[in-house]
């Protein structure tokens, strides 16, 4: 690592090192100086971590904590280079700096992913520039896309290695002894003379001292990464003091509750302010317009926040419909099949064609039968259990804010817009997250909740969404349909696939909400929407991938694992359809398709040998499979699956995944079972029906949730691999609807290609 990438300045009287990681381009390298408050002890340009006083290490947190254990991975990676125990690595926010970008999730947008197995010649569409500028120019702080750990395996580790070798080179200078004498054990640099410092004593003289040459320790003297290590989040979330957005306590502080139009696009007509400020406790309402893609409404403010929603519902108000009409759930399902329409061979003139292998329609010329089908997925909320909520102060010219976002810097944006103030103007705090999925990568909470704080006088306000407000106006996951077609030879065997599929693009919706000045000229198909179709492992001789991006108007957004979530259940489920269609079994016709993706056959078979494919179940039971690749890393699973009372009981899950090196194996373990968690709830519950412009789910009544008591025994079994890590919050969620769907396929004789899984 050349000298010049490294940006290192020392913190002053407090006798801090701050070490930079300058991969980014250059004006990252010469950012604002915010990455480090002056009350912490220091200002430098750049900076990942700090060494104390004390000896310890104070690690810039730029992503934030869901419950994915991020703030437990990425502190690993510092204290294995550093030779510190865990607990002596501390965090501290990050500022604003476009340090802190989380590259590896802005690539994940573009029409191919930087952790493919093989590259493919998947086509480029325009659009490709804004998200390369976007990682390029600004480097957006953003905690999605699992990819955390992936985009810190590197900087993090490269970072702490810089500062080891600082430190032990100014241990050299100060004993003048060479540096390959020296041992380093628990953050103690030592000498078999009997010299020895620790971190913190020889922190200043590090500061000035070049690192000289830097390199990464080999993986055979690993002690932290690869081995189970307890969560640094859980002691603080048992006893109470760990600090939610809905626990933020100010002096003098208000409470704002909304109420949104009950219709989609819609807004308020005349409201009558009167009857709400005549309730106890209320002091102010406040009209919201629609910000950030949400609907418009109002806010009612005052003491309390259950006083302000009582206020808020009571009061009168003549709500309009959106000008162009109301939506319809039924409507938009009529026109995704209207979309998928077509004689074959047309996919090439309706859609975007992500991806094709040979001649499919030469193929299906000559095919002895086709297997045809259409698979369906509904609407879905994230239904975070912490509602939308933001704490904002407005005062003297600037805005404080006190937020669970996995933006912080665009929030810091659209409250500087709100408010008309400059961004530097604005500062984020951001707090633990209960629950994200992709919904807090929206900022309209936070704009609301500035729009309230410029009428408060410059007291805070916290703004809190009821569950019903965060159920009827969330940024949903599209519906999507899929019309998948296979061509079977004379000799009984696959021969091609076709694929078209159809929804809204959520990657320009998201760009205009977030970011407008880089949306792009043109509304483009992206590849979060159709990803998992076009990039699917099995050798089909004659492959032919498109994808139909509409736009329908209802608000959209990015739901835990994204396109997956939808798509493996079309192709996995298809799959399983054409082995029975060739009269194969569905593991070997996978095994027999997968022969050239070695990887991927691997994943499979480990799911498959420890879930006992193919030996004795319980009377009543079967078993299903899928596999499916997403944000770098491969799953398979096997769902072990009965039906009571005519309802799908999912009993056991046998998970295998090669998601590269793993950091800490206890919480790759803990994201398997909360994926299969969420995405059972989804598989077997989730719908969002749109009449008349309103959403009818309202609560976790008619929006349910996987009782623990339906909670199913989750196994997961690990790929030992040397490659660098992929992500884990994510591809647990993929294929556990079609491994469920397959085994009720056995169970009862009807293919269901419909979502939520009905029998």
């Amino acid at each position: 690592m050349k000298r010049r990438t490294w940006l290192l300045s020392a913190a002053g009287a407090a006798g801090a090192l701050i070490v930079g990681w300058g991969a980014l381009p250059p004006r990252s390298r010469t950012g604002s100086g915010r990455l480090w408050p002056p009350a912490v002890g220091g200002v430098a340009l750049n900076g990942w971590s700090k060494i104390t006083a004390d000896g310890s290490v104070v690690l810039a947190m730029a992503r934030s904590e869901m419950g994915q254990g991020v703030h437990t991975a990425l502190p690993m990676l510092v204290a294995e280079e550093l030779d510190l125990p865990l607990s002596r690595v501390h965090l501290e926010q990050a500022g604003a700096d476009s340090i802190y970008g989380n590259v590896a999730m802005l690539v994940a947008g573009l029409p191919f992913h930087p952790f493919e197995l093989e590259e493919r010649p998947f086509k480029v569409r325009a659009g490709e520039w804004v998200v390369r500028k976007l990682a390029r120019e600004l480097g957006i702080n953003a905690t999605g896309g699992s990819s955390s750990v992936a985009d810190a395996w590197l900087v993090l580790r490269t970072a702490a290695a810089t500062a080891r070798a600082s430190l032990l080179g100014a241990a050299s200078l100060q004993w003048r002894l060479p540096v390959a004498e020296f041992t380093v054990n628990n953050g103690v640099i030592s000498h078999p003379s009997g010299k020895s410092a620790h971190y913190g004593e020889l922190a200043r003289f590090a500061a000035a001292t070049p690192p000289g040459s830097v390199t990464l320790k080999a993986r055979k003297d690993w002690k932290v990464i690869g081995r189970n290590a307890a969560r640094k989040d859980i002691p603080a979330k048992v006893d109470g003091t760990a600090r939610f957005g809905l626990d933020v306590r100010l002096p003098g502080m208000l409470y704002a509750a909304i109420r949104m139009c009950p219709m989609l696009g819609g807004a308020p007509g005349s409201i009558d302010v009167n009857a709400a400020l005549a309730m106890p406790g209320v002091e102010r309402l406040v009209r919201l317009p629609p910000y950030a893609g949400s609907t418009a409404g109002f806010a009612v403010v005052g003491k309390s926040w259950w006083q302000c929603q009582q206020a808020a519902q009571a009061v009168p108000v003549d709500w309009h419909q959106r000008p162009a009409g109301a939506l319809d759930s039924r409507q938009i399902e009529r026109a995704l099949e209207a979309a998928l329409q077509g004689e074959d061979g047309e996919d090439s003139e309706k859609g975007f064609t992500f991806y094709e292998k040979g001649s499919v329609a030469q193929a299906e010329a000559g095919a002895a039968r086709k297997l045809e089908a259409l698979y369906r997925a509904p609407y879905l909320a994230h239904a975070a259990l912490e509602p939308m909520n933001c704490t904002a102060q407005v005062r003297d010219g600037k805005v404080f804010l006190w937020v669970p976002t996995q933006v912080p810097q665009m929030g810091a944006a659209i409250a500087a817009r709100v408010a008309g103030v400059a961004v530097e103007d604005v500062s984020v705090i951001v707090t633990l997250l209960g629950g994200g999925f992709g919904r807090r990568l929206e900022v309209d909470y936070i704009a609301q909740a500035v729009r309230v704080a410029l009428e408060c006088g410059g007291r805070p306000v916290q703004l809190i969404w009821s569950r019903e407000e965060d159920t009827t106006h969330d940024f949903y996951r599209p519906m999507h349909l899929a019309r998948l077609v296979a061509a079977v030879d004379a000799q009984g065997q696959p021969a091609s696939l076709r694929i078209r599929s159809a929804g809204d693009a959520i990657s320009p919706r998201w760009m205009e909400r977030g970011v407008p000045m880089l949306a792009g000229p043109v509304d483009t198909p992206d590849k979060t929407t159709a990803e998992g179709l076009f990039d699917l492992p099995y050798g089909f001789a004659h492959q032919h991938m498109s994808h139909v991006a509409t736009r329908n108007s209802v608000p959209v957004g990015f739901w835990r694992s994204v396109g997956h979530s939808h798509n493996a259940f079309f192709s996995e489920c298809f799959i399983d359809e054409l082995a029975f269609a060739v009269q194969q079994e569905p593991l070997a016709l996978r095994r027999q398709m997968l022969k050239d993706a070695p990887r991927y056959l691997a994943v499979l078979e480990l799911a498959a040998s420890q879930a006992g494919w193919g030996g004795k179940l319980l009377p009543g039971r079967a078993r299903g499979i899928a596999l499916h690749e997403s944000f770098g890393s491969i799953v398979a699973q096997v769902a072990e699956v009965s039906l009571v009372n005519g309802q799908a009981r999912v009993h056991r899950v046998v998970c295998a995944i090669d998601c590269g090196t793993v950091v800490n194996p206890g919480i790759v373990a803990q994201q398997m079972e909360s994926a299969v968690v969420f995405a059972l709830t989804a598989a077997l519950y989730g719908k969002v029906d749109i009449h008349d412009g309103v959403v009818q789910q309202k609560n976790f009544p008619d929006y349910p949730m996987l009782q623990l008591a339906q909670a199913p025994l989750v196994e997961t079994h690990l790929v030992s691999s040397t490659r660098p890590p992929g992500g884990v919050g994510e591809p647990g969620v993929p294929p556990l609807a079609p491994a469920v769907a397959n085994a009720l396929f056995v169970l009862t004789g009807t293919r269901l290609r419909s979502l939520p899984l009905v029998p």
